[in-house]
């Protein structure tokens, strides 16, 4: 059945040291990455007090419990980057033994926290934080490094059914090889040009100038979607909407213009009965957590009065994709059904 109601669609890269290490020098962004372990409680009890369902995709690597765990679940098989940087596992040899010691490559505590809050799913953001469209990867590679971040989860008693790609390196490529392996929904990109992801190549930079100023000013518009538009995809391409940006001193008194651009956005989809898709890392929130959880907390006060006023509610990527399984049914039958 299509909703006529709208949805409002939360996910979250969580990723800690193995998104960044390849683009900070070594401690400028720990500050960050230290200051997550305060910002997701608090995350959670925002959603908890909204009642948000949410898809936490975590990279495989943060569930293991040690370094021993770690090494019995790296992939057989790994990306052979034409920039050796990206490669993760070059440090292996170089972390700490276990979270207490290395709490910047460790998290399953925290995922442990995260999946004990109702409504809450944990994604999965590929095991080693793959690059599906950096010069040097196969599609062999990135299904070994997509099947060890299913089974370190299913060895945590985590079901996966869900992808982020990191840094939003869709692959259209890669599609069956998620749904072989039993992903059914994952985040596409803004259908808008400057949303369309390369390898960092040409175009890249004014691409990530006009992303910030989208932030600001009205350039890919709502980007709101029906769930009619996602059925014909397998696994489900829910797209996002909006990159909430963390909150910057330098740019206080723009502030404002930040949240109405989300929340003129979620009103559209709530009258229109569309989807609206926020993301962003829970390391975003790292520093300044205060202000980013006030920030968050308008963000939701006013989805809460668009719940009241016109039926909005909170779904995960796992739960829009179960509401899409019987309308791509539907359209199966009646498919069949034409002479």
């Amino acid at each position: 059945m299509i909703t006529s109601q709208g949805i409002f669609l939360v996910s979250l890269d969580f990723e800690l040291s193995w998104g960044v290490r390849d683009r900070v020098c070594n401690g400028e962004y720990n500050a960050y990455l230290m200051g997550t372990r305060s910002a997701i409680p608090r995350i959670l009890s925002l959603f908890n007090a909204y009642d948000i369902h949410a898809t936490w995709a975590a990279v495989g690597l943060l569930l293991c419990e040690d370094i021993h765990e770690m090494r019995r679940h790296l992939p057989d098989r790994k990306p052979s980057y034409a920039n050796d940087r990206l490669s993760p596992y070059s440090i292996i040899q170089e972390i700490g033994r276990d979270e207490r010691e290395d709490p910047l490559h460790y998290a399953f505590s925290l995922i442990q926290l995260i999946a004990s809050f109702p409504h809450q799913e944990i994604g999965s953001h590929t095991f080693s934080h793959y690059y599906c469209l950096e010069n040097g990867q196969d599609i062999s590679a990135f299904r070994s490094d997509l099947q060890a971040a299913l089974d370190v989860a299913r060895a945590k008693n985590l079901s996966i059914s869900s992808l982020v790609f990191p840094r939003n390196q869709v692959n259209e490529a890669y599609l069956n090889v998620c749904k072989e392996l039993g992903i059914t929904a994952y985040r596409g990109n803004v259908p808008h040009w400057i949303y369309q992801k390369g390898n960092g190549g040409k175009g890249e930079g004014l691409k990530r100038l006009f992303r910030f100023l989208d932030s600001y000013i009205s350039i890919s518009s709502h980007n709101c979607y029906s769930l009619l538009s996602m059925a014909s995809s397998s696994p489900y391409n829910i797209p996002a909407s909006r990159f909430l940006r963390p909150f910057s001193p330098r740019l206080n008194l723009l502030d404002r213009v930040v949240l109405r651009r989300i929340t003129s956005s979620l009103i559209q989809a709530a009258r229109a009965g569309l989807i609206y898709h926020l993301w962003w890392h829970p390391e975003n929130f790292g520093c300044n957590i205060q202000q980013n959880i006030d920030r968050l907390h308008r963000i939701l006060d006013y989805y809460a009065t668009l719940r009241v006023k016109y039926g909005m509610e909170s779904l995960n990527m796992k739960e829009v994709a179960q509401r899409l399984a019987p309308i791509k049914k539907c359209e199966a039958m009646n498919h069949a059904e034409e002479p």
